[in-house]
């Protein structure tokens, strides 16, 4: 039957110079040897429907070592929407520590504590560094982890009060020298991103072992897409609108130190229910999810090694580097996003508030176009153009305003024109990015093709590596780039020279259209379309069959 390796793919862009090279000798045999490929996922279908009805009503407890196809023939259909509230519901937790960090903290322990730029980016850089160490190994523990519990739901139980508690002590800073401060900051934020991955690693893994299809896979990354979005903006839009509002004590509401500190606390609080309520929620499918048998790899040396030959394919190197430029360009942007719309367009705090509640909407319009875009075009084509078209409008209004063309600050005209930009072109960016851990999830199949293993967990790792350590590079290049345009230590917009503003809108705009371009490029050379990840489905039915 057919491999799947048979198939040529063309990137969507049309363009040359390797996009349309992969491909393969044998192309000319693609159509008789996918006809028994067909047949044999057809026969397999039927069969899984079939033992679907079966299982349901003997309720056996899956043995371990059982394949992730026989297992996953069990839920075929789509899931419920309570599987998909459940699931994507522990996204929230994520996505407020992600939106505190890449919004927040660099705002907070520089204009507000008082922390020099360059310390304060220095700090999240290393404490990212150091935490991404340790994502490979979770992913792979995971992986291989056997419990009453499954392999993913202790991890997701373990971590969520100690997540709550230091996430709490991050917004907490006592009045310490520079030096001091620089070194609770590191610690706080290895403790948080450390703990963060013992719960987002394991609960992303889940993914793809909640069903094998194609289309269906989309849908679930996109409410898990929403439900992260939403959580971070909810949080946000919740301390704008009570904690960070403008006092006698402080008349720069974004300012307010008390603020953040209560916002924290909350925060925390939140962080707590949703993970547990998301394990909680799921932990009755443990029963369906696959069980593999565990593998004995001697020392980090030989979990490194075997890690390292899971990732070693195509697909994934191009959807690797196509993310790191993503998660810099995005936390370079954050980064800067709460500056930018204090200083550079001169914003109220009541204007940001609507800002942030925008993203809701631009959450929702994406949660609609990921799975329609993907079932329309393909997941690679889709993610192309929409990325397109994200990275073309995102830089546009800084641009326009360096060039004269936008109205000035104040003006009545600027924030609609601004928020209405900003909703739409945030809607085709997190469409994008629920398409690309699709992309991601069709990968573990294609993998336990080649390998034989079953490795959602060391996939996923490598997800969670990249959104934070890339991240924290971008917020590190964005304190370079405060410091670089001298931009003052807490300073009230009005205090701020017009100089170094209009300098650090140039730096971003230069910096944002390279690091998006770089991603477009390297997702060209992604391989995986449907039929080959369909393919790739019944090559394991395949395997299953011939070892009983």
């Amino acid at each position: 039957m057919c491999s799947g390796a048979h198939l040529v793919v063309h990137c969507a862009t049309g363009c040359q110079n390797g996009c349309s090279h992969y491909s393969f000798l044998g192309y000319n045999r693609v159509d008789r040897q996918m006809s028994t490929g067909w047949d044999t996922l057809i026969r397999y279908q039927l069969a899984a429907d079939a033992h679907e009805t079966r299982q349901s009503q003997a309720k056996v407890a899956r043995p371990q070592g059982a394949s992730s196809i026989e297992t996953q023939s069990e839920h075929q259909q789509p899931l419920s929407l309570g599987i998909r509230l459940s699931y994507g519901l522990g996204a929230v937790a994520y996505g407020i520590k992600d939106n505190g960090f890449a919004y927040f903290l660099l705002l907070f322990y520089t204009a507000v504590v008082g922390l020099d730029p360059a310390l304060a980016g220095l700090a999240l850089l290393i404490a990212l560094l150091l935490d991404g160490l340790g994502d490979p190994i979770v992913g792979y523990w995971s992986d291989n982890l056997r419990s009453r519990w499954g392999r993913r739901h202790p991890f997701m139980y373990a971590a969520a009060v100690p997540v709550a508690i230091s996430y709490a002590l991050l917004w907490q800073p006592p009045d310490w020298s520079d030096s001091a401060l620089f070194l609770y900051l590191v610690v706080l934020a290895v403790l948080v991103r450390t703990l963060i991955t013992l719960y987002e690693t394991p609960s992303s893994a889940l993914m793809p072992e909640l069903t094998p299809d194609y289309d269906e896979r989309t849908k679930i990354q996109a409410w898990r897409s929403l439900f992260g979005w939403v959580g971070g903006a909810g949080m946000a839009v919740f301390m704008y609108a009570f904690l960070l509002v403008p006092t006698p004590d402080y008349p720069v509401g974004t300012l307010n130190r008390e603020g953040y500190e209560t916002g924290g606390l909350i925060a925390s609080g939140v962080m707590l229910v949703t993970i547990l309520v998301s394990a909680l929620g799921t932990h009755h499918r443990i029963g369906l999810l696959a069980n593999p048998a565990p593998r004995t790899t001697a020392g980090i040396k030989g979990v490194f090694s075997e890690v390292l030959e899971t990732l070693r394919d195509k697909s994934f190197f191009a959807l690797f580097v196509s993310s790191i430029a993503s998660a810099v360009a995005t936390g370079l942007t954050a980064a800067l996003t709460f500056l930018m719309l204090t200083y550079f367009w001169g914003f109220s705090s009541t204007e940001i508030f609507y800002w942030v509640a925008l993203v809701v909407v631009s959450a929702l319009l994406g949660f609609v176009l990921a799975p329609w875009a993907s079932q329309r075009w393909g997941k690679k084509p889709a993610a192309i153009g929409l990325g397109i078209i994200a990275f073309t409008i995102q830089p546009m209004p800084v641009l326009f305003r360096l060039l004269g063309w936008m109205p000035e600050n104040n003006d009545p005209l600027l924030f609609p024109i601004l928020a209405v930009i900003n909703t739409i072109d945030l809607a085709f960016v997190i469409a994008m990015q629920a398409i690309l851990f699709s992309m991601l999830a069709d990968l573990v199949e294609h993998s336990e093709v080649r390998t034989g293993r079953r490795s959602e967990g060391i996939f996923y790792s490598a997800l969670t590596f990249i959104r934070k350590t890339n991240q924290g590079i971008g917020t590190f290049i964005a304190g370079l780039l405060l410091s670089a345009v001298s931009f003052p230590r807490g300073g009230a917009p009005a205090e701020v020279p017009t100089e170094s503003v209009m300098q650090l809108g140039a730096l971003l705009v230069s910096s944002q259209w390279l690091l998006w371009a770089i991603m477009l490029v390297a997702l060209c050379f992604y391989q995986l379309d449907k039929q080959w990840h369909q393919s790739n489905l019944a090559a394991i039915s395949t395997r299953v069959s011939s070892q009983q």
